[in-house]
């Protein structure tokens, strides 16, 4: 009973929980950057964000230049974080960035519970529900970080299958990657959205798109009145995690 979800009408007999459990009641852990400015609903790294208790593990001193360059000496933080997410009792893992996908094969190598470190992942899935010849446009926070070793990390194997929009030129969303402590949230959305507008416009192929950044998902619904697609995230993708690993018994009648 360790594992199930507890109804009303299922009350369990002896539980055990592993030693060093100091919490409980939590689906999902998530690995967050030590950055600086304001966290909005819808992201990642937002508690009310979500409908579902979440745990947060901050990775201190790991920036935000280190985890786009892939830089190797943040792996061990990134595991250890990973590991004291487990001992209070989450049942999934993911990180608070896209390019946490430069550690997804070793992360999920070490860790015990399933692993899911960027939005990307969700990529490949996406490419399959779509025609052979529409792609998926991703709107990342630097473009010339997005490497196909990468992408390749998240199962990305069509890159021709593709169309990638840079959300550096946003002079706002900088105030986010250099941690200046503070944005223009609607400035940032109408730049968003014409960034949105202008990737589907020199790509009329594009049948989906994909928000890398953990800092995006609050526009998701600007940018997909927008342009009228389907627009996954970070928090679709955890949403869809959750109820995975928390299912609970239909209710109803027949």
């Amino acid at each position: 009973m360790s594992y199930a979800y507890i109804s009303e009408s299922d009350q369990p007999g002896q539980i055990f929980v592993p030693k060093g459990q100091a919490l409980a009641g939590h689906s999902i852990g998530i690995l967050v950057l030590d950055l600086w400015y304001p966290l909005l609903p819808g992201n990642v790294a937002n508690a009310s964000t979500y409908h579902f208790p979440v745990l947060f593990q901050i990775l201190k001193g790991a920036k935000l230049e280190q985890v786009v360059a892939g830089d190797s000496s943040l792996l061990s933080l990134i595991i250890d974080g990973g590991r004291e997410l487990e001992r209070q009792g989450v049942r999934a893992i993911v990180g608070a960035c896209g390019y946490f996908a430069n550690y997804q094969k070793e992360a999920a190598a070490a860790l015990k519970v399933p692993t899911f470190l960027s939005s990307l992942l969700q990529v490949p899935m996406i490419m399959r529900a779509l025609k052979a010849d529409q792609k998926v446009g991703i709107i990342c926070a630097e473009a010339d970080s997005l490497t196909p070793d990468t992408l390749f990390a998240c199962g990305i194997d069509e890159p021709s299958r593709i169309a990638i929009a840079d959300a550096q030129r946003i002079p706002e969303f900088l105030n986010i990657s250099k941690s200046a402590g503070h944005f223009d949230s609607q400035s940032i959305l109408e730049d968003l959205v014409e960034t949105a507008k202008q990737l589907v416009s020199a790509n009329p192929e594009v049948a989906a798109i994909l928000l890398e950044c953990s800092d995006m998902p609050p526009y998701a619904w600007a940018i997909q009145n927008a342009v009228r697609l389907p627009v996954f995230d970070f928090i679709t993708m955890i949403n869809w995690i959750h109820d995975a690993v928390v299912r609970r018994p239909f209710c109803g009648f027949i």
